[in-house]
């Protein structure tokens, strides 16, 4: 039988949790409102704007008629080209630190250094694309300077990312590999990747989500203000989705009449970002079939 002061304490406790997940829940109800909210509001400045002619035409009369086609081929290209570089870099560099690097200072420096990297505001890689890109290796203002800058923007998310998924792989599998003879590598590559991967993948999402709404990083290697045709190589200029947006919201030459052209363009990003995100889920579920297959 528990004693009164015993049973006032479990009382207190019990009603202290639940205070603390009705905090939880409203929290997270607000967080829902909040991303509804802005959602609703683009929408409903943006749809308007969405046919297929804007989608599909080149801009024309400043940026205040015609489409967006452009901008938005120049955006997957530099999605596409940030992560073809950072994704593998980031899953090779994660998995030396986590596999081969033993704990002692070299680890905690190197940890150290990608959480400073994480830290640093875009604007920042910029200016070092510019500077080592553009100039040092004479890419000129091109995809290819874009898509590296964007990629070292996005290597610190898939590297963090994929060194704490690869730290929860349980070790019973690294010992029962190795004890039948296998290599360290064998062992990484055949037994801890594969278990890994499904959830590696959830870098490459949030790495896309970050890089696809980025503006300053291309402002300096890539981006051009009217470029009403298409790239043809990789050190072509390109237009892109989030500079387009910057510059019909803030210097084009007339704001008012291109504000739709810019509430659709948002819209425009926002539906890329998503495709991107279901088929980057789409992946990670199809490996997590697999793995549980096997």
């Amino acid at each position: 039988m528990k004693l009164p002061d015993e049973h006032k304490l479990a009382k207190r406790k019990m009603r202290g949790q639940a205070i603390a997940f009705w905090i939880f829940r409203i929290l997270s109800y607000a967080i829902i409102a909040i991303l509804f909210s802005i959602l609703s509001f683009i929408i409903y400045k943006g749809a308007s704007s969405i046919s297929w002619g804007f989608i599909t035409k080149m801009p024309e009369e400043g940026m205040t008629k015609g489409g967006i086609y452009p901008a938005i081929i120049g955006t997957l290209c530099l999605v596409a080209g940030s992560m073809i570089f950072a994704f593998p870099v980031g899953v090779l560099a994660a998995i030396y630190m986590n596999e081969y690097v033993k704990d002692g200072i070299i680890k905690k420096i190197i940890k150290q250094m990608t959480n400073n990297l994480a830290g640093i505001p875009s604007i920042v890689f910029g200016l070092f694309g510019m500077s080592l890109f553009v100039n040092k290796l004479g890419f000129g203002d091109s995809i290819l300077a874009g898509s590296l800058t964007l990629g070292l923007l996005a290597l610190p998310v898939v590297i963090r990312t994929t060194e704490e998924v690869l730290k929860a792989v349980d070790n019973t599998f690294r010992h029962a590999s190795l004890g039948l003879g296998a290599s360290k590598w064998e062992t990484t590559s055949k037994v801890v990747l594969p278990i890994a991967f499904p959830n590696i993948i959830t870098g490459l999402i949030l790495s896309i989500g970050r890089v696809s709404g980025e503006t300053a990083p291309i402002l300096f290697t890539v981006a051009a203000y009217f470029l009403p045709k298409l790239p043809t190589s990789v050190f072509d200029q390109a237009m892109a989705l989030p500079y387009h947006l910057y510059v019909l919201s803030t210097s084009g030459t007339n704001i008012e009449e291109s504000r739709p052209v810019a509430y659709g363009t948002a819209l425009v990003l926002i539906i890329i970002v998503l495709i991107a995100n279901l088929l980057a889920n789409g992946l990670r579920k199809y490996f997590g079939r697999k793995v549980k297959m096997n």
